[in-house]
C-alpha cells in the first residue's frame, strides 16, 4: 500500500512517529515520507538517525497543526496522513484548557481542511481510550476531534479523501507513561512507588502494537470508523510488583481528572459497535454520509459481528489481564 506514496505525519517527531517511521522503511519503499511537527530539536536529532544520504525520501517540516495554510502547504502531493500531533497531559489540560482546545480540536479541523484541499486519498486520526465517555478536559477534546474526524466524510464532495479514527490505551513505554515514571523512580533509588488508586487498571498495548494496528487500518477503512484493538488490561499495583517487587507502595489518590478505569467501546455505543477477530469497529449511523457502505465487511475482506446490548469494552471488565509474570516479560522484551 506504501510503495511508491508520499506519508505525512503530524507529531511525526514523537514515540509513535519515530516508530511508525521504522516500520515503513523496514517493509516498504515509500516515494516521501514527511514529518510534520513543531519542535525543531527534535526533528534535528530524528534527522540525525535517518540521516539523508541513506533516507533520501525523508522530509523535515517545521509547522503546527494550528496553522492551516502551512498544513495544506505541507500536505501537497501527499497520498496518506497520520495525525498523530495533540496535546496529552492530564493536569496540564485542566489548568490550561483553550490551548488543548486550539490544538487537539481547532488542529484536527485545520488537517481535515488541509487534507480535502490536497485531495489527500486516506487519513487516520490516532485517539486515547480518555476519549471515551471523557471524564477530563483532554479526554473531551479527543472526543470531539474523533467526532470531527469522523463527521469530516460527510463533506468532502468529489474528493476522495476519507477519514477514520484508531483509539487504543495506555502505550508501554512511551513518553511521560508509567513505565517511565516507574523507571525514574526506582533510578533514583526512592522509597516507594506512588500508587493512585489500588483498584486503577489500564489497557496496556505496546508501541509496536498500536502502529501495525494503524498500518493495517489503512487497508480495513471504509472512512467513518473508529478502530479499537482487542489488548490486554493490567492492574497497576501488578505493574508496580514487576517493575520493583521489593519497593514499599504508597497511595496517593487519584489526581484531577484521572479515571479509576478507562474506556474504549461504551455501553452507549453498543447499536454501533462491530466485533472483528483482534478490534472491534465503531461506525457511524448507516444513513450518516453513505448508506451504501456495509461496515459488517471491511475493505481486505474481514467480517464482523453485532455485540451483545450488554457490551462494554472496559479497563476493569476486560476478559484478557496481564499477570505480574507476564508484565515482566513484556518489559524485557522491550
Amino acid at each position: 500500500m506504501f510503495n511508491n506514496k508520499t506519508i505525512l505525519i503530524t507529531g511525526g517527531t514523537g514515540s509513535f512517529g519515530q516508530k511508525f517511521v521504522k516500520k515503513i522503511v523496514k517493509f516498504y519503499k515509500p516515494k516521501k515520507i514527511i514529518i510534520f511537527s513543531r519542535d525543531e530539536y527534535k526533528q534535528f536529532l530524528m534527522q540525525k538517525e535517518f540521516p539523508s544520504k541513506k533516507f533520501p525520501f525523508m522530509r523535515f517540516f517545521l509547522g503546527d497543526v494550528r496553522d492551516l495554510e502551512r498544513l495544506k502547504l505541507a500536505m501537497r502531493q501527499v497520498n496518506f496522513v497520520v495525525h498523530a500531533a495533540a496535546l496529552k497531559q492530564v493536569p496540564a489540560a485542566e489548568y490550561n484548557p483553550m490551548e488543548f482546545v486550539k490544538t487537539n480540536i481547532n488542529g484536527a479541523e485545520n488537517v481535515i481542511q488541509a487534507a480535502i484541499n490536497q485531495k489527500v486519498n486516506k487519513v487516520i486520526a490516532l485517539s486515547t481510550d480518555k476519549a471515551a465517555n471523557p471524564l477530563n478536559l483532554y479526554g473531551a477534546t479527543k472526543l470531539a476531534s474523533d467526532k470531527i474526524f469522523v463527521a469530516a466524510n460527510n463533506i468532502v464532495g468529489s474528493k476522495n479523501t476519507i477519514f477514520s479514527v484508531v483509539r487504543y490505551g495506555n502505550v508501554i513505554g512511551s513518553r511521560g507513561s508509567v513505565v517511565e515514571v516507574f523507571k525514574k523512580i526506582i533510578e533514583d533509588k526512592k522509597k516507594y512507588l506512588p500508587i493512585t488508586n489500588p483498584q486503577m487498571t489500564r489497557f496496556w498495548i505496546t508501541l509496536d502494537q498500536s502502529v501495525d494496528f494503524v498500518i493495517k487500518n489503512f487497508s480495513r477503512m471504509n472512512g467513518g470508523e473508529i478502530f479499537v484493538p482487542k489488548i490486554p488490561s493490567i492492574k497497576i499495583t501488578d505493574l508496580a510488583k514487576a517493575m520493583a517487587p521489593n519497593l514499599k507502595i504508597k497511595i496517593i489518590g487519584i489526581r484531577d481528572g484521572e479515571k479509576l478505569h478507562e474506556m474504549m467501546c461504551p455501553n452507549e455505543s453498543h447499536y454501533l459497535t462491530l466485533e472483528f477477530k483482534d478490534h472491534y469497529v465503531i461506525f457511524p449511523s448507516p444513513n450518516y454520509f453513505d448508506s451504501n457502505i456495509s461496515f459488517n465487511k471491511n475493505k481486505i475482506g474481514e467480517l464482523g459481528k453485532k455485540v451483545s446490548k450488554n457490551f462494554e469494552y472496559s479497563s476493569d471488565k476486560n476478559r484478557n489481564f496481564l499477570s505480574v509474570d507476564n508484565i515482566k516479560r513484556l518489559n524485557k522484551s522491550l
